[in-house]
């Protein structure tokens, strides 16, 4: 088995000749105390390896990794106890401010921005209502319109408000759709189907004087998505801080209306008999997320996408060779729109499935991660994927680790080559 010292130095050679200075990889290395003076390693304590994350901000990878101003910004905030609804109101305020919105609340993640946005949604006008959440019979509205083809594994998240989630498909079923327990239409951005725009959607709701939310948990970037959707008159629109923002993992926002933001925030934490009691936010998370919108809104679309995209060149270069092989950079067009390397190759020529390399680098030194688009057919996510694809997603890499995600596809892949008859 390859050490960890001899698997750095082999791939600090390889990155040399790809063009990479020997310090960027052999930082990967380094053992955490001389990344953070005084920190102890508490993954290695507890028998955790590290990962490589060539897959992207998915929830099980622990998301994103936030930026170094926002990681000194969390530890500042951790240090310093303040009132937590002073903190929600000022941190409101100004993230409302930078995203050209109404109001803004943080929120424990970005599931439950949906539920507190229902919650909003369903109270709104009642500020004592917070204690009849979950909807009760009689007390609340409590149905949802949402588009047959916008159900997803997260609205969920809308029915722990007691809801009654009702279905359509065209947009004459919508428009018929409403009734006097009506309490908010739903939209999720990243459905791949679905029959009703956004903008019809907007515009039935409020002529039938119904709020809409919107879902768009992973739809950063672009940056303009934080604004492009309460301006197109969705009265509220869910992130998540941990993807794309790169904020908190157990944050998220909920964007909008300030009466439906009041709302919602009388049905969170700290207030008592709430459905938001346990979606508890601390004062680190409210922190890092305004720091990490701080950060994003210093970058620019170009920029996060050009390096992501080097990355996802690199990789293709240490694995062009390999006989039948193809490679090509595909961006989603709305969750996740960042670029990631489709890897695809003749099986009978290179005798590995793509289901098992995903496999071989999960259990080498270090651990990699591909995207869960690898060797399956397209998802939600929408990439084009199939069992014959391999999916990379460079843009949660730290910097040199694109090197050794190709190096090690590379040899994964070279060992699984037939000879030719």
């Amino acid at each position: 088995m390859t050490s960890r010292r001899t698997f750095v130095r082999n791939t600090v050679a390889g990155g040399a000749l790809l063009g990479f200075r020997p310090s960027a990889l052999e930082a990967l290395a380094r053992p955490a105390t001389l990344d953070a003076p005084g920190a102890i390693d508490y993954y290695a304590k507890l028998g955790v390896s590290r990962i490589i994350n060539a897959a992207g901000t998915y929830t099980y990878l622990t998301a994103s990794v936030m930026p170094p101003e926002v990681q000194a910004a969390v530890a500042f905030a951790a240090s310093h106890p303040v009132r937590l609804r002073d903190l929600q109101a000022a941190a409101g305020a100004y993230i409302a401010k930078r995203v050209r919105a109404e109001g803004a609340l943080v929120s424990s993640g970005a599931a439950a921005a949906l539920s507190l946005g229902t919650a909003g949604c369903l109270t709104a006008g009642n500020p004592d209502a917070s204690k009849d959440v979950p909807a009760r019979a009689g007390t609340l509205k409590n149905e949802v319109l949402i588009q047959h083809g916008h159900r997803f594994p997260h609205d969920h998240a809308i029915e722990m408000c007691g809801t009654k989630l009702i279905e359509v498909e065209t947009l004459a079923d919508y428009e018929q759709a409403f009734t006097p327990k009506t309490g908010m239409a739903f939209f999720f951005n990243a459905a791949e189907v679905g029959q009703v725009s956004r903008e019809d959607w907007v515009r039935v709701a409020h002529a039938h004087n119904v709020p809409c939310m919107i879902d768009a948990a992973a739809d950063v970037p672009p940056i303009a998505n934080l604004w492009n959707y309460t301006q197109m008159g969705f009265d509220l629109v869910t992130f998540s801080g941990g993807k794309g923002i790169r904020g908190p993992q157990n944050a998220g926002l909920l964007l909008g209306r300030k009466d439906l933001i009041d709302a919602a925030a009388l049905n969170d934490n700290p207030t008592d008999r709430s459905i938001g009691r346990g979606m508890k936010v601390a004062k680190e998370q409210i922190i890092g997320m305004v720091a990490a919108l701080d950060w994003l809104l210093a970058q620019t679309d170009e920029g996060i996408e050009a390096e992501a995209r080097r990355r996802a060149e690199r990789i293709a270069a240490a694995v062009h060779t390999l006989p039948t092989l193809t490679t090509e950079v595909f961006v989603p067009p709305v969750a996740n729109h960042i670029p990631h390397l489709m890897i695809r190759y003749d099986q009978q020529r290179i005798g590995i499935s793509p289901a098992d390399v995903a496999v071989a680098l999960r259990n080498g030194t270090p651990s990699i991660e591909l995207n869960p688009g690898t060797g399956q057919p397209s998802g939600a996510s929408g990439l084009h994927s199939d069992a014959n694809t391999i999916v990379v997603g460079p843009w949660m890499m730290l910097p040199g680790e694109d090197v050794i995600v190709g190096r090690r596809l590379h040899e994964v892949l070279a060992a699984a080559v037939r000879p030719q008859s």
